[in-house]
C-alpha cells in the first residue's frame, strides 16, 4: 500500500512537473478587432461625432465604460490562457488614451500591461495599435508603412504598424498590425484597395527577411478578406499548409479553419474569417526558441448575442445604429507558440 502511494505521490509530482513545463514553454498572441473603443471627447482631428454624448450614437460615458468593462473581460480571460497572452494586436481603436483606460480596468489591471500605438491618418480616425505583457516582451522598434494609391491620393486608411520585439529574452518577433480597407461600396470597388494592402504587407515581410532570412514575422489583423481571397493568396502570397515551405514563405492557418466552417465574423447567416494570423516560415521551421504551434478562435458563450435575428452572432456594440450593449462584431483571434 506504501508503495503505490509513493508511486501515486511521484507520479503526481512527475506529471505536475510536465504540466508545469507545458504552460511554460507556451505563449499566446492574438488579434481583437474591439468595435469602435472611442471615448467621449470630441477631437477635432478625427471624425468622432457620431461617439459623442450629443452624436448620433449617444455615446455616454456609461456606455464607454460599459464598453471598456465588456473588452477587458474578453482580454482577461484570453489572459488566462495557459502561457498566458503576451501581445495583442487590436484595430477601431481612437487613440492611446482609451487603451490606457482599458488596461486600467478592473480586470486588466493584474497584468500590467502596456500599450504601444500608432495614430493613423484615417478620415474615421480609427487606428491599430499593440497590446503588450512587459515582463515577457521587450519593444525594440516600431515602424508605420502608410497604404496610399497615387492614382486616388484622397482614400486615406490606416497604416500597416510594425512592432519589433524580444520574447522572453531570446525570441526575437517581428509583428505587423493590420486593418485592410473594407468592403463598403462593394466588392469590386473596394477590392483593389486591399489588393494594395497585401502587397505592402508583402513588401515589409520581404524587407525583413531580406535582412534576417530566418525571421520570425507575424501578420495579424482584421483583413477584411477571407483566406481564400486574391488579397491573401495571390498578393501576400500566403500558402495554405506547411509542406515544402520555402525560406521565404508565409502560412496561413486560418485557411483550413475557414474552410471549416469557423468564422470570427458573421455576415448573412454565414461565418467569415475576415481576421487573420499569418506567420512566417522561421517561425515554423525555426533553428531555435519558439516555434507556431496551432491557431484559434477565442470564443465563448457570453460573447455571443442569445436572441433575436442575430442570435449566436458575435454580440455587437451597435446593429443597425441600435444600442446593443455587447462586446465587438469580432471574435478575437490567437496562435499558439512553443518550444
Amino acid at each position: 500500500m506504501k508503495r503505490i502511494s509513493l508511486f501515486l505521490v511521484v507520479a503526481l509530482v512527475s506529471l505536475g512537473s510536465l504540466m508545469s513545463q507545458s504552460i511554460t514553454n507556451r505563449v499566446n498572441i492574438g488579434f481583437y478587432n474591439v468595435e469602435n473603443l472611442f471615448d467621449t471627447i470630441n477631437d477635432p482631428e478625427k471624425n468622432d461625432e457620431q461617439f459623442l454624448p450629443n452624436g448620433d450614437y449617444r455615446w455616454t460615458s456609461e456606455r464607454y465604460l460599459n464598453k471598456l468593462e465588456k473588452i477587458s473581460q474578453v482580454i482577461s480571460d484570453m489572459a488566462k490562457l495557459p502561457g498566458g497572452l503576451v501581445v495583442l494586436g487590436v484595430s477601431e481603436v481612437e487613440n492611446e488614451a482609451v487603451l490606457r483606460d482599458l488596461i486600467a480596468t478592473e480586470l486588466l489591471a493584474p497584468y500590467k500591461l502596456d500599450v504601444c500605438h500608432h495614430e493613423s491618418p484615417d478620415r474615421r480616425g480609427v487606428d491599430v495599435s499593440f497590446l503588450y505583457n512587459p515582463k515577457r516582451f521587450k519593444v525594440l522598434s516600431t515602424k508605420a508603412y502608410p497604404l496610399t494609391f497615387p492614382e486616388n491620393p484622397d482614400f486615406i486608411t490606416r497604416d500597416q504598424w510594425l512592432m519589433k520585439g524580444i520574447l522572453d529574452g531570446e525570441d526575437t518577433l517581428h509583428i505587423i498590425v493590420n486593418h485592410w480597407p473594407s468592403k463598403s461600396g462593394g466588392e469590386k470597388r473596394s477590392l483593389p484597395y486591399r489588393l494594395g494592402a497585401g502587397r505592402l504587407c508583402r513588401h515589409i515581410a520581404d524587407s525583413i527577411m531580406a535582412v534576417s532570412p530566418n525571421a520570425k514575422i507575424i501578420i495579424m489583423g482584421d483583413l477584411n478578406d477571407n483566406p481564400n481571397a486574391k488579397s491573401l493568396m495571390e498578393c501576400l502570397q500566403t500558402k495554405t499548409n506547411t509542406k515544402n515551405l520555402g525560406p521565404n514563405d508565409l502560412y496561413n492557418p486560418m485557411w483550413q479553419m475557414y474552410r471549416n466552417g469557423v468564422g470570427s465574423y458573421a455576415y448573412r447567416d454565414s461565418w467569415e474569417l475576415l481576421d487573420n494570423i499569418i506567420v512566417s516560415t522561421g517561425l515554423v521551421n525555426p533553428t531555435h526558441g519558439y516555434k507556431f504551434f496551432m491557431a484559434h478562435i477565442f470564443r465563448k458563450d457570453y460573447m455571443l448575442t442569445k436572441s433575436g435575428s442575430y442570435t449566436d452572432y458575435p454580440w455587437r456594440m451597435f446593429a443597425g445604429g441600435i444600442y446593443q450593449g455587447g462586446y465587438s462584431d469580432h471574435l478575437p483571434v490567437y496562435i499558439t507558440l512553443t518550444k
